[in-house]
């Protein structure tokens, strides 16, 4: 679905990401994790074409990426972020802005959009106006509209961080939820590996803008690794 050959990226003059190679396959969740300041969040960027790497070669669908990213491309990936970034309209008219803008049927907008706001338990609040909401209430409804797009890979930097504990349990449970319905092919990004557990299928840990570790959740707990990430790993280990 998804593939980067030797991607290094240099910006001001700093190293950011060496030589990484990666790779996606459809109906998986793949994590990327690492400490603050690791390079995962610039991965993504790459990995999602928001940034040009400074070399390597991307794929998407077996089909090389050029650095003007054409359109066709773009609409099949959904992003995510930490914040949610919602307009100043109502809860509907955010999750239906994507729908409309690539000229869907109103019906159809509707349709899917009630569908996703019911599967991430907002659709109370389709009318009310998205920035009075909650952290959580927030970014439930800016999940629900990454996937009303139905994008062929999705991407989710750091969903979970800026909510409370509670919350962040309960969004992650209903998100677990969804994936396991949806199969969506997806990259997470997190620094918390129990997200990677609960959520990915396979993870790389980036240390220093490099991939350190690579394999299952339980295969990165159970094996032998590099003194970096054994210290990374050992309080999420019990």
């Amino acid at each position: 679905m998804l593939e980067a050959q030797k991607i290094s990226w240099i910006t001001n003059h700093k190293t950011i990401l060496q030589t990484i190679n990666f790779h996606l396959l459809p109906r998986e969740c793949v994590g990327l994790i690492g400490p603050n300041g690791s390079g995962k969040s610039s991965l993504l960027k790459i990995l999602s074409f928001l940034e040009a790497p400074s070399s390597g070669k991307l794929f998407f669908q077996g089909q090389s990426v050029p650095k003007n990213v054409p359109l066709a491309i773009r609409r099949k990936i959904a992003i995510v972020f930490q914040e949610p970034l919602l307009l100043n309209t109502r809860v509907f008219d955010n999750v239906a802005i994507g729908l409309k803008i690539r000229g869907l049927p109103k019906e159809k907008i509707r349709e899917r959009v009630e569908y996703w706001l019911k599967e991430f338990g907002v659709i109370h609040l389709s009318k009310q106006l998205a920035r009075s909401l909650s952290g959580g209430e927030a970014q439930r409804v800016s999940l629900a509209r990454a996937f009303a797009l139905e994008p062929d890979v999705l991407f989710l930097d750091e969903p979970f961080s800026a909510l409370d504990a509670p919350t962040k349990e309960c969004l992650r449970t209903d998100l677990a939820q969804v994936f396991k319905s949806t199969q969506i092919t997806t990259v997470l990004v997190s620094h918390d590996f129990k997200d990677i557990v609960q959520l990915a299928n396979r993870a790389l840990i980036l240390i220093d803008g490099q991939v350190v570790a690579e394999g299952s959740p339980p295969e990165l707990l159970g094996s032998p690794q590099r003194e970096e990430v054994e210290r990374f790993l050992a309080h999420f280990a019990s």
